[in-house]
């Protein structure tokens, strides 16, 4: 089954799984999925959710119809339900004794790479912490995005930043069909796309399959980035109870295979486009440790060229000037100066506040 194998799982429901037609919350159902989440949280899975529902349960408080809200208007009502939102899912995985924590993103700040470092960083720290990350779209400062209503490439971005092996989407339907199967009783069920090009080249997606609040369209842009990114995606059911158990059950969904893996993805990621802003130059005891895997500290650092932010791309160079890696910076230039050839304990008192240890991660560099 493709979930055994995923370490961390990105799952993703839409607000019509929360809050039914009649504007009800959907409790029964939102117990049920709590404990389908603490079922893989047992099985050592790593958790983030990606959710919809904050314009919908604002309306609910206020007594207001969504499809009659003007966006500015709905920018003030999702600010009302972010709370409501979130006190309906920590009150529910409570009972289940499950963690949950708020990270509030846009598309920007997904594809911006200073800004992505930094939420892949939060990431990391609050699976350490043991809390799942409740991922919802900053509804209240963002335009575009709840006209379109595109979690699911949210979804698909937060996947590829969480370093996620495995993407569902919690749809109304079992997956992808060759026709809309509430219409046409002969649609089938396409349940494994490798190439979507290929595989879904005789299927009109946005004719006969734009069903759900988000449309099948946007899930397949999901499937793309997820696809590139060396993630696995699943579009499944998400109207039953315990839904992600019956995923496991039943094996009844589409499932996209990843082009790349994902450490092909990252390195492709880190050095594709952009050239990089400056040069570190470290000594011999840090090049052998980089060589082995391991990240890059202030204290190998011998000294550096060029001005560069938080997050840009550098050349990591030898003493002799041979390029040996490159990454993403996790300081300033102007830090790196302060901070070089010092320990990693010296930091926070050298630069006057708390910094993370390592100039640049191991998982944001790549040998060349």
């Amino acid at each position: 089954m493709h979930l055994n194998n995923s370490k961390i799982i990105v799952i993703k429901i839409g607000s019509s799984l929360l809050v039914d037609e009649n504007q009800k919350i959907r409790k029964n159902w939102l117990l049920s999925f709590a404990k389908d989440v603490q079922l893989l949280k047992k099985k050592n899975k790593k958790i983030v959710i990606v959710s919809s529902g904050a314009i919908a349960l604002g309306c609910k408080k206020m007594s207001f119809d969504k499809k009659n809200i003007k966006l500015d208007k709905s920018q003030a009502i999702a600010s009302i339900g972010q709370i409501e939102l979130m006190n309906l899912f920590s009150h529910t995985f409570s009972k289940y004794k499950l963690n949950i924590s708020q990270i509030l993103l846009t598309l920007e700040d997904t594809e911006e790479r200073r800004r992505s470092l930094n939420a892949k960083r939060t990431f990391e720290n609050l699976f350490n912490l043991n809390f799942i990350p409740i991922v919802n779209e900053n509804d209240t400062i963002a335009t575009s995005e709840i006209k379109y209503g595109d979690n699911d490439r949210l979804a698909s971005r937060v996947t590829q930043i969480a370093n996620a092996d495995t993407l569902i989407l919690l749809s109304d339907v079992n997956g992808l069909y060759t026709k809309n199967p509430k219409i046409f009783k002969d649609a089938k069920l396409i349940r494994n796309v490798n190439d979507i090009k290929r595989d879904l080249k005789n299927i009109y997606i946005k004719g006969v399959n734009e069903y759900g609040s988000g449309g099948m369209t946007t899930k397949i842009e999901a499937a793309k980035i997820c696809q590139l990114a060396g993630c696995s995606m699943i579009i499944a059911n998400g109207l039953h109870s315990n839904p992600i158990s019956k995923i496991i059950e039943k094996n009844n969904y589409t499932y996209f295979n990843p082009k790349v893996s994902k450490l092909h993805a990252r390195k492709k990621w880190i050095i594709s486009s952009i050239s990089p802003k400056g040069e570190i130059i470290i000594d011999d005891g840090a090049k052998k440790a980089l060589m082995s895997g391991k990240s890059l500290l202030a204290a190998g650092i011998k000294k550096i060229s060029g001005k560069f932010d938080k997050g840009d791309h550098v050349k990591i160079l030898d003493k002799k000037n041979i390029e040996c890696a490159r990454g993403l910076s996790s300081f300033t230039s102007e830090e790196i100066v302060k901070i070089m050839g010092h320990h990693s304990n010296d930091i926070e008192k050298l630069l006057g506040y708390v910094a993370k240890s390592e100039v640049i991660h191991k998982d944001d560099m790549v040998e060349v």
